[in-house]
């Protein structure tokens, strides 16, 4: 059984990999044996560091991913490197608190820029590739407000659900080329993306009160559903959006 789970000899694009949810993600493909292509807009040298430590091999592509422009360089530099991409993760993504009605232009286009159109045409760039092959594993992060709406965060809520239609659709669309695209919808997460949230100590005892496990999720809690994801274990899960919450949906 551990077999399914094994990533050895596997090339895994991971967006957003220096801190966080990326970085803890990216650890883990490791872990199961990947070497590791991390994108961010700084230096991921932490999260190259332990993945280099497990005896895999890593790089560090720094790229702006507010727009489309880099993508097709980063999966150049992959294939020169390593020759195939097995796997993407697109985590990359940003957040804005406004109320709805003072929302400017500029947040919404920023938010939907990162979080859903680079989403999309880096599935499209590395299923390029996977098709060759027949084979290939996407996973895009999506949220907890692709079911909920939220407060102060329109736009991201716009831009998960988008995530996690886009997942769907293309699913429908590239299974018949032996590639595999899901999500995964973390809750509550001690990020940089929470920090605020997570200094309020009222939204705090507000939001701990309602998560079943009574704790903010770390980026160790998406290691193992992002190898499942990745490994062959998933063959036949394709489309889904996987909650990963501490039982909040479950309310």
């Amino acid at each position: 059984m551990d077999n399914r789970f094994n990533l050895s000899g596997k090339t895994a694009i991971v967006t957003g990999g220096s801190t966080g949810l990326g970085a803890g993600m990216a650890i883990g493909l490791a872990e199961a044996g990947a070497n590791i292509v991390l994108v961010d807009r700084t230096e991921c040298a932490e999260t190259a560091e332990h993945v280099q430590a497990l005896g895999r091999k890593t790089i560090n592509i720094i790229a702006d991913l507010f727009t489309i422009n880099p993508i097709e360089m980063i999966v150049r530099r992959t294939l020169e490197e390593f020759g195939k991409v097995d796997i993407l993760i697109n985590n990359a993504g940003i957040i804005r608190r406004t109320p709805a009605i003072d929302f400017s232009e500029k947040d919404w286009d920023e938010v939907m820029a990162i979080n859903t159109k680079t989403v999309f045409f880096f599935c499209q760039a590395v299923a390029r590739d996977m098709m060759k092959r027949k084979y290939g594993k996407i996973i895009n992060i999506s949220s907890l407000l692709a079911f909920q709406g939220g407060v102060f965060v329109p736009s991201y809520a716009a831009s998960k659900g988008a995530v996690a239609q886009v997942t769907k659709a293309l699913a429908n669309e590239w299974a018949v080329h032996g590639i595999t695209i899901n999500a995964i919808a973390p809750g509550y997460m001690a990020t940089n993306n929470t920090k605020a949230l997570r200094e309020d100590p009222v939204r705090s005892k507000s939001i701990l009160d309602r998560i079943p496990a009574g704790r903010w999720g770390l980026p160790d809690d998406l290691k193992g559903v992002a190898v499942f994801l990745a490994s062959p274990a998933s063959d036949y899960v394709n489309g889904h959006v996987l909650i990963v919450d501490g039982g909040w949906m479950a309310r």
